[in-house]
């Protein structure tokens, strides 16, 4: 049996980096958990002369990863460039084809590329490991693939992104300003310094329950974008109505089966202050699930950082070690199906709306008539005005309104001239 194993890391930013330090301080550790002895043979980047986080050896660096593969007798392949496309694809797909085990914590290739370069492993009898892609520390698709493997997996739904449950939970407690708080998650290396649209956007959690959800339902990955909204448009006003209707305001990740259709859906959600997920906060992710028999199972952690990620990539690089070879998605690829996605517009949901207004006669009437209109019922209604700008915030819970009724709705109270910017909608979970 395979006592010697070399490894290569390509990609050296935060996680690469702060990995690979993981690897050098801690090969003694690996041997007595594993028995076996690993060798960092070569690290890629684009940049050897960078100045980084911890020291690297630059007489084993490459600036071509494919190189590597050529040169060098590489075990283990660790991707950490993070892109869905591009060399993050290239170098995983030609390790896979040379009989190289990959782990990655890439969420954006395994949710794009995930079915492709799964059945290459399984052709070529070697793993790919992905546990780094969701959640960052918390074991959540271990536990779906091999702690549940017999439960019937209904619903999983959480925190999935550390960078807006911070900004989220920093806009609540400090009463200061998105852009502020995006500032200071910046500084701390929670969000993306140049560009933190995928995380603000929606866009990365949702590529996390498109995995989460091809595991829970063994289902081939989904290509549709069901419901995907971000935090951009929430405000501080936004945290003192909810908090005064006892809410408060996570962005959520949810996929389940309706009607044996596959509902995945990313948005910010108001959420009771007394709920388990109401009350996780800061970089802090969690992931719910509801199953049969386990009834409803909780796993809580950071989410966002090298250290968490790095934690999952080493517990991959382990299970590799000890001899472990499985199924990516934990049942054979043959196996897998493709399950129809449910129609978006016939979601049922109740809704917070706040709209800016002109404060005059007549602009309330003009609201609840076309609210009428559609078929959208009022719960509750609040008004507060502002007598120096003439204006008003109207805040309206809705009763349960269909998807589609409520979009074309509120679609066309916003062409009305009364109507100052666009509304603020976020639904009751």
């Amino acid at each position: 049996m395979k006592k010697n194993f070399n490894i290569a890391i390509v990609g050296l930013g935060q996680i690469g980096c702060y990995l690979l330090n993981e690897l050098n301080t801690k090969k003694n550790d690996i041997l007595i958990k594993t028995g076996k002895k690993i060798n960092i043979v070569a690290i890629s980047a684009k940049n050897k002369n960078k100045k980084r986080q911890f020291r690297i050896n630059k007489k084993i660096f490459y600036t071509n990863p494919l190189k590597i593969i050529k040169e060098k007798k590489i075990d283990i392949l660790i991707e950490a460039i993070g892109s869905s496309d591009g060399m993050s694809k290239k170098i995983v797909e030609i390790a896979l084809k040379n009989k190289i085990h990959v782990v990655t914590p890439n969420k954006a290739l395994i949710s794009k590329h995930g079915d492709y370069l799964a059945k290459l492993a399984e052709v070529n009898k070697v793993n790919l490991e992905f546990e780094a892609s969701v959640g960052g520390g918390i074991p959540i698709l271990r536990t779906i693939k091999e702690s549940l493997a017999t439960n019937k997996i209904k619903k999983v739904y959480g925190i999935l992104n550390g960078t807006c449950n911070y900004i989220l939970s920093e806009m609540e407690e400090t009463k200061d300003s998105f852009a502020n708080v995006l500032s200071r998650a910046q500084k701390l290396g929670y969000a993306e310094p140049v560009n933190p649209k995928l995380d603000l956007n929606g866009y990365d959690a949702l590529a996390k329950i498109k995995i989460l959800s091809s595991l829970a339902f063994n289902n081939k990955i989904s290509k549709s974008i069901n419901l995907m909204e971000g935090i951009e448009n929430i405000e501080n006003k936004d945290f003192e109505i909810v908090d005064q209707l006892n809410y408060k305001i996570k962005l959520l990740g949810i996929t389940e089966l309706i009607n044996n259709q596959l509902f995945e859906r990313v948005h910010p959600c108001l959420v009771k202050k007394n709920t388990y997920i109401g009350n996780v906060n800061g970089v802090m992710n969690a992931v719910i699930l509801k199953g049969t028999p386990v009834g409803e199972s909780v796993l809580q952690g950071e989410g966002a950082g090298p250290g968490p990620t790095s934690s999952a990539l080493m517990s991959d690089l382990l299970s590799i070690l000890r001899g472990n070879i499985k199924y990516p998605f934990g049942i054979n690829d043959k196996r897998r199906k493709k399950i129809k996605t449910y129609d978006v517009n016939k979601y049922l949901n109740s809704l917070y709306v706040r709209l800016e207004v002109k404060d005059k006669p007549g602009v309330l009437s003009i609201i609840t008539k076309q609210l009428a209109k559609y078929n959208i019922s009022v719960q509750r209604l609040i008004q507060i005005p502002d007598h120096k700008r003439k204006t008003a915030s109207i805040v309206i819970i809705t009763h349960e309104a269909n998807e589609k009724n409520s979009k074309i709705c509120f679609k066309s109270i916003n062409r009305n001239k009364n109507i100052l910017k666009a509304p603020v909608l976020i639904r009751l979970f």
